[in-house]
C-alpha cells in the first residue's frame, strides 16, 4: 500500500506531519480529515523513493541492533512523558535516521492509529521485531508498564548487541591471519618454489634434503590441481554446513563444540549469559515463566543446552523446580544451578538470574580479552613457523649449492 507524506492544521491550528498509508491519495485526504488534520501538502512518498535510482526502502528487512535499540530508548522516554502512543511514534517514525526502521514504525502508528495493539502491529515485521521483543512488548501493554518494559528492552538490545560484538571482534584476527597465511603459501607454492626448482636442477650433483622434497611436491600438486582443490575445498564447505544444520548433525557439532578446549568453554559462557540476561528480563517484564521458557531455549543458540532447557520447562509446568533439570543435564556449572535453586526458594528468581548474568557477562569479557591477547603472539609463531619452514628448506640446498662451488 502507498504511503503517503503530509503536512497539515489540526483542529486547534497547530502544525502538524507525518505519514499515512492509503491506497490513494483521495483515500489518503479522507482519513486525515476523519482525524481532524486538515491537508495542507500530501506526496506519495513510494514515487519519490522510485525516482531515487529505483531504491525503494524495504520495511521488511532486517534492522541494525543498534538503531533499534536507540528507537526502543526514544519511544519508551516519550512514553513516559505521557505522551500518547499514537504520537510518540509518529514522532519517533520521524527521528530515526535509519529508513527502513522509519518506514516500518511510520506504518505501525497507523495500525495502532486503527485499534490495533502495539505488539500485534510490530508482529508484522518480524526481521525487525524478534519473539523477544514482541513478548515483553505485550506484557508491557497488558500490564499497563509499557515504558518501564522498553527501556528493559533498550538494555538487554543494547547489552546482547555488546557482548556478541565482542565475541565477534576476538574471531576476526586469527581469521584475518589465515587467509593472509593462505595467501602467502599460494604465492610461494606457485611462484617461489618452482623459480628454485629450476635452480637446483641446474646443480647435476646436488641432493635435495627430504624436507625440501616435500615442499616441491606440494608446490607440483598445488600448481598442478588448484581447481580441484578450490572445488573440493567449497564442496566439503557445503557438505559440512549441510550436515551442521540436519537434525542430527547440529546435536552432534553443539556436543563438539561444548569440549573443544579453551573456546568451548568461551561459547558455554556466553549461552550461559544470555539464558540468566533473557530469562531475567522477560520475568522481570511479566512474561509468564513457561513462556518465558519456550523464548529463552532458542537464545542459547546450542541444541545441547536447550535439551536441559526443555527438561526444566517440563517439569515447571508439573509444577516443579527449573534448578533440578539443569542441575542433572550436567551442562549448566554449579553457581547458575546454586543460585537459580536460591532464587526460587527465596522468590527472588529475577534477581538472581541478574546477577548470574553480570558474573557470566564479566567472565566473557575477561576470557575474551585473555584469548585476544594470547590469540595474536600465537598466530605469528604459527605463521612464523610455516614460512620459516619453507624458507630453510629452499635454502638448505642453497648453502650446499654454495659449498659444491667452492
Amino acid at each position: 500500500m502507498p504511503m503517503f507524506e503530509y503536512k497539515g492544521l489540526n483542529k486547534k491550528g497547530s502544525n502538524v506531519k507525518g505519514t499515512i498509508d492509503a491506497e490513494n491519495v483521495r483515500a489518503a485526504k479522507t482519513r486525515l480529515k476523519k482525524q481532524g488534520v486538515y491537508v495542507q501538502a500530501l506526496k506519495d512518498r513510494s514515487k519519490g523513493n522510485k525516482g531515487k535510482k529505483n531504491k525503494k526502502v524495504n520495511a521488511s528487512r532486517k534492522v541494525n541492533v543498534k538503531d533499534l535499540a536507540m528507537m526502543t530508548r526514544q519511544l519508551a522516554t516519550l512514553l513516559k512523558a505521557n505522551i500518547p502512543l499514537v504520537d510518540s511514534l509518529a514522532a519517533v517514525s520521524e527521528q530515526v535516521e535509519n529508513e527502513s526502521l522509519a518506514e516500518t514504525m511510520a506504518e505501525i502508528k497507523n495500525m495502532v492509529n486503527e485499534g490495533q495493539p502495539l505488539y500485534k502491529s510490530m508482529a508484522k515485521y518480524p526481521k525487525t521485531f524478534d519473539i523477544i521483543f514482541l513478548s515483553m512488548t505485550e506484557a508491557g501493554e497488558m500490564s499497563g508498564t509499557l515504558d518501564t518494559i522498553l527501556i528493559r528492552l533498550a538494555e538487554f538490545t543494547e547489552s546482547a548487541n555488546e557482548l556478541q560484538s565482542k565475541v565477534k571482534s576476538a574471531m576476526i584476527y586469527p581469521l584475518i591471519m589465515i587467509v593472509v597465511t593462505i595467501a602467502i603459501l599460494g604465492v610461494v607454492f606457485t611462484y617461489v618454489v618452482p623459480k628454485m626448482v629450476e635452480i637446483f636442477e641446474a646443480s647435476e650433483d646436488l641432493i635435495l634434503p627430504w624436507f625440501t622434497l616435500l615442499i616441491i611436491d606440494l608446490s607440483d600438486i598445488v600448481i598442478e590441481y588448484w581447481p580441484v582443490i578450490i572445488i573440493a575445498t567449497f564442496v566439503l564447505f557445503f557438505i559440512f554446513r549441510n550436515w551442521k544444520n540436519s537434525p542430527n548433525g547440529r546435536k552432534t557439532w553443539d556436543k563438539i563444540v561444548l569440549k573443544i578446549p579453551v573456546m568451548g568453554k568461551l561459547l558455554r559462557l556466553v549461552a550461559v549469559s544470555r539464558f540468566a540476561q533473557t530469562l531475567s528480563t522477560l520475568l522481570n517484564g511479566g512474561v509468564p515463566m513457561l513462556a518465558a521458557m519456550d523464548i529463552v531455549r532458542n537464545v542459547v543458540n546450542n541444541d545441547v543446552l536447550a535439551v536441559a532447557i526443555d527438561d526444566a520447562r517440563e517439569n515447571i509446568s508439573e509444577g516443579e523446580s527449573i534448578a533440578g533439570p539443569l542441575k542433572r543435564s550436567g551442562q549448566f556449572p554449579p553457581m547458575v544451578i546454586h543460585m537459580i535453586s536460591i532464587g526460587e526458594k527465596t522468590g527472588e528468581l529475577e534477581s538472581m538470574l541478574e546477577q548470574v548474568s553480570k558474573a557470566y557477562d564479566f567472565q566473557v569479557n575477561t576470557e575474551v580479552d585473555g584469548l585476544t591477547a594470547l590469540m595474536e603472539p600465537v598466530m605469528i609463531v604459527v605463521m612464523g613457523g610455516v614460512i620459516g619452514s619453507i624458507v630453510v628448506a629452499i635454502m638448505v640446498p642453497l648453502f650446499d649449492m654454495m659449498n659444491m662451488g667452492t
